[in-house]
C-alpha cells in the first residue's frame, strides 16, 4: 500500500503549506500502526510506530519515500524560489579560494576548494609558498563513485612523510583508517574498521589509534599499530568496560607523550606513554573519582592538568611527570566562579587559556615563567557578541598564536596574535562575493527574563533598514544541550533572511556551555525544563522589545536542539508560525529506556536513566514524542537522514506519524528523509546549499516572503 501512495504523491501538484489539511489537497502517507506496549515504573507505554525501527523492512523504506513524495509534493510550488534561493546562496560563496597556510615541520599546510568541485583538497608546500603545491589529499577523488563522503582524521607524522587518514562514505560515523606514504601518493594495504583519534609516536611508523564498538558507538578500545604490517596484528593495550565511558587518543603539542583520555560525561581519567617509547606500557596519570573530571597536556618536567576537583568551571595545575597523582597536583590557575576555563594551549614559552565570561569566550596569553592569575594579556575584540576560538597551532616552539574570529556579521577571519609584543594581525578575512558589506547590518546582544528571573543571553543580528516597530519576522535558533556554546559565527546563507527583513536571533538556554559549567547543570538531567522555558521567555521578550511581529517566529534546532523543537512545540504551539526541526531527538523514553541503542547509556548523565522512576517521572513530562496531543500545530518540517548514527531516522518518522493523527489543525506536516546522509546531512557543499535553500524557501514562504 506504502508504494502506491508513493506513486499517487508524485502526481499530485503543490498546494498552499497552511491549507495542507483540506480535502483537496494532496493526503499524506498512513503509516500502519502495530501496538507495541510495555510496563515502566508502574506505568503503560503504549507506541503504535515501533515497527518503524525495523530499518531493514521494505515497508520502513516505502513509508519514508512516501513522506518525501508527500513533502515534495507540498513544496513543489516553492520550487522556483528555491532555485532563486539556491543561486543568491552560492552567489556570496568564493567558490575557488583557500585557507591561510600553517606551518609545521618543515612544510607550509593550507586546504582549498575548486569551482564545481564539492569537496576540499588538502595540499602543502615545502619550504615556503613558492615551492611547488604537494596535494596530498583530494577528498573530491575519494568521494568518486560514493553518494557520501566524510573526513575525521587527516594526521600527517611527524617526518611529514606519511599520512593517516580515515572515511565514512555511508553517513553513520564509522570510520575506516587509511594510511598513505605521502612521498609515492600510495596507501598501504592495512586498513581498519570503526575508528575515531589516532595519534603517531616519534618512530613515525608507530600509530595509536581508538576504535568504537559496534553496538554501543562508543570508542573503547586502544590499539597499537606498526605500519606495513596486518590490521590482525595489532595489539590492544586498553579496554574500557563501563559503557558509561569513551576513550581518546592524542599526542602533546610538545610530542613527548601520548595521551589516553577516559570520560564519561561528568567523570574522567587519563593514563599516558612516552612517545619515544612506543612498546611500553600505559601510566595511570590519576584514577577517576565520580565527579571529578581531568585533561592533561605537558610541559617541560610537568604535566598541565585542567580540572574541576575544586569547582565546575574548571583551574589548571600542575603535577610532575614523575609523581603526578592528586597528591602532587599545585594550583596555577585557581578556579573562579564567573570564569569557565574551557581549555588551555601549552607552548614552550608560552601558554594561552581558552575562557568564558559572562558569556563570551575570551583568550589570556600568559608567559610561561609567569603563569599567576592577572599577568596574562587579554585578546581584545570590538563586537557586543562574537566567537573566538584557537585555529591551528601545531609548533611546539611558537611566538606567535594563531586564532580565528567572526561574528554573524563578520566573516571568519584568520589572526596571529605575537606572543612577545601583544599585538593581533589580520592574516585572511574570508571573501563573501556578491555585494556583502557588513556595514549594512547591526548585531547586539540582549539578555531576556527567563522564568525563574536568570537572564538569558540572546544574540540578534539584521540588516540595519530594518525597523524595531514590532512589524519584522522573526528566525529563532537555539540548542541547549551537553555543555556545548553554540557560537555566535558567521554564515554567508544567512544573508538571504537578513537582506529580505528578517531578523535573526540565537539565544544561549541553558543546558549549554555559554555561562559555564553551572548554566550546563542548570539545563540538564532534573532542570532540563529549564531549557524550553529559557527558549520560549527568550521568544517573548524579544517580542516585547519590538524586533518582530509575534505571528511572523519561525523556530530552528537540531539533534537535541530538535529536542528542544518538540518541546516548545508542545508547550506553546500558538507562539511559532512554522517550525524547522533536524535530526530531532523526539523519542526520548523510548530510546533512553533501550540500553542496547548505540549511546544510550552514556547519555543517562545528561538526561537521566528512566529506568530510575524519579528520572521516569520528570523525562516523561517533557519528551515530545509523549506529550503529543489533541490540539492545533504550526507547520512543521522535519528533516532526517536514514543513516543517521547519532539520532536514528525512526524518532522523527515515528514523531511524524503520531502527530498526524493527532494534530487539529490544517497546517502541513512534513518529514524529509536524505536516503544517502547521516546526522550532519549531505557532505558534499553545493548538496547542502541546495538543501539550505530547500529550507529557506520554507521558512520565508511561511512569513509570507516569496520573493
Amino acid at each position: 500500500m506504502l508504494k502506491r501512495v508513493f506513486l499517487l504523491l508524485m502526481t499530485i501538484s503543490a498546494v498552499n503549506l497552511a491549507t495542507a489539511g483540506d480535502n483537496n489537497s494532496p493526503q499524506p502517507p498512513v503509516a500502519k500502526r502495530a501496538p507495541h506496549d510495555t510496563q515502566v515504573n508502574g506505568v503503560a507505554m503504549h507506541d503504535d510506530y515501533f515497527w518503524l525501527r525495523e530499518k531493514s523492512n521494505p515497508d520502513v523504506k516505502a513509508y519514508l519515500e512516501a513522506e518525501n513524495a508527500y513533502t515534495d509534493s507540498l513544496m513543489a510550488a516553492n520550487k522556483p524560489f528555491e532555485d532563486k534561493l539556491y543561486v543568491e546562496l552560492l552567489s556570496h560563496v568564493k567558490e575557488t579560494d583557500e585557507s591561510y597556510p600553517y606551518h609545521e615541520y618543515g612544510y607550509y599546510y593550507y586546504d582549498r576548494t575548486e569551482a564545481g568541485k564539492q569537496y576540499v583538497i588538502h595540499c602543502r608546500r615545502k619550504g615556503s609558498m613558492t615551492a611547488p603545491e604537494g596535494v596530498y589529499l583530494d577528498v573530491n577523488k575519494l568521494a568518486e563513485g560514493e553518494k557520501f563522503m566524510g573526513l575525521r582524521v587527516v594526521e600527517p607524522s611527524d617526518d611529514s612523510n606519511l599520512l593517516a587518514y580515515s572515511t565514512d562514505n555511508t553517513g553513520f560515523r564509522q570510520y575506516k583508517l587509511h594510511f598513505r606514504d605521502l612521498r609515492t601518493g600510495k596507501d598501504y594495504p592495512e586498513t581498519m574498521e570503526r575508528t575515531g583519534s589516532v595519534a603517531w609516536a616519534n618512530d613515525n611508523k608507530t600509530v595509536f589509534y581508538t576504535v568504537e564498538d559496534e553496538q554501543t558507538k562508543r570508542h573503547n578500545q586502544l590499539y597499537r599499530h606498526i605500519l606495513g604490517t596486518p590490521a590482525s596484528s595489532d595489539k590492544l593495550i586498553y579496554e574500557e568496560k563501563d559503557e558509561m565511558f569513551a576513550v581518546e587518543v592524542s599526542k602533546t603539542r610538545s610530542t613527548m607523550y601520548i595521551i589516553l583520555s577516559i570520560s564519561s560525561h561528568t567523570t574522567s581519567e587519563a593514563r599516558y606513554i612516552p612517545a619515544n617509547e612506543p612498546q611500553s606500557d600505559l601510566k595511570l596519570i590519576a584514577p577517576r573519582v565520580a565527579g571529578e573530571e581531568y585533561y592533561v597536556d605537558h610541559r617541560a618536567n610537568s604535566f598541565y592538568i585542567r580540572t574541576n576537583k575544586d569547582g565546575r568551571n574548571y583551574e589548571l595545575v600542575t603535577a610532575p611527570v614523575e609523581t603526578p597523582d592528586r597528591a602532587h597536583w599545585k594550583t596555577i590557575i585557581p578556579h573562579r566562579k564567573d570564569v569557565m576555563l574551557s581549555a588551555a594551549d601549552i607552548f614552550a614559552k608560552y601558554i594561552v587559556l581558552v575562557e568564558r565570561e559572562n558569556g563570551l569566550p575570551q583568550l589570556t596569553v600568559y608567559d610561561a615563567g609567569n603563569l599567576t592569575l592577572g599577568a596574562g594579556k587579554k585578546i581584545t575584540f570590538p563586537e557586543p557578541a562574537y566567537t573566538v576560538s584557537p585555529s591551528v597551532n601545531r609548533e611546539w616552539d611558537a611566538t606567535e598564536y594563531r586564532y580565528s574570529y567572526q561574528s554573524p556579521i563578520t566573516p571568519p577571519s584568520t589572526y596571529y596574535y605575537d606572543m612577545v609584543k601583544h599585538t593581533s594581525a589580520l592574516k585572511k578575512q574570508n571573501e563573501v562575493p556578491g555585494g556583502f558589506d557588513r556595514n549594512n547590518y547591526v548585531v547586539e546582544r540582549v539578555f531576556a527574563p527567563a522564568k525563574d528571573g536568570v537572564k538569558v543571553p540572546v544574540t540578534v543580528f539584521y540588516r540595519k533598514s530594518v525597523k524595531k516597530d514590532g512589524s519584522a519576522p522573526l528566525y529563532l535558533y537555539a540548542y541547549g544541550s551537553y555543555g556545548i556554546s553554540i557560537p555566535d559565527n558567521f554564515s554567508s546563507s544567512r544573508l538571504a533572511l537578513m537582506d529580505r527583513g528578517m531578523v535573526l536571533s540565537i539565544t544561549h538556554i541553558r543546558g549549554g556551555g555559554e555561562m559555564g559549567k553551572q548554566w550546563h547543570d542548570d539545563g540538564r538531567m532534573m532542570n532540563k525544563m529549564n531549557t524550553f522555558t529559557d527558549f520560549i521567555a527568550s521568544a517573548e521578550y524579544l517580542i516585547a522589545q519590538k524586533f518582530c511581529d509575534p505571528k511572523k517566529i519561525v523556530i530552528e534546532g537540531g539533534s537535541a536542539g530538535g529536542l528542544l523543537m518538540g518541546a516548545v512545540t508542545n508547550l506553546r504551539p500558538d507562539l511559532w508560525r512554522a517550525v524547522l526541526s533536524k535530526v530531532p531527538f523526539v523519542d526520548v523514553m523510548n530510546t533512553m529506556l533501550d540500553a542496547s541503542l548505540p549511546l544510550t547509556v552514556g547519555e543517562y548523565e545528561e538526561w537521566g536513566n528512566p529506568n530510575e522512576k524519579p528520572a521516569f517521572d520528570y523525562m516523561i513530562k517533557y519528551s515530545p514524542y509523549d506529550n503529543l496531543a489533541r490540539k492545533a500545530y504550526p507547520t512543521i518540517l522535519i528533516k532526517t537522514s536514514f543513516n543517521d548514527s547519532q539520532v536514528m531516522y525512526w524518532e522523527p518518522a515515528k514523531y511524524t506519524a503520531k502527530l498526524r493523527t493527532l494534530k487539529t489543525d490544517k497546517n502541513a506536516l512534513m518529514l524529509k528523509c536524505n536516503m544517502n546522509a547521516g546526522h550532519g546531512g549531505s557532505s558534499g557543499r553545493y548538496d547542502f546549499l541546495h538543501d539550505t535553500a530547500f529550507d529557506y524557501a520554507y521558512l520565508l514562504t511561511q512569513v509570507g516572503i516569496d520573493k
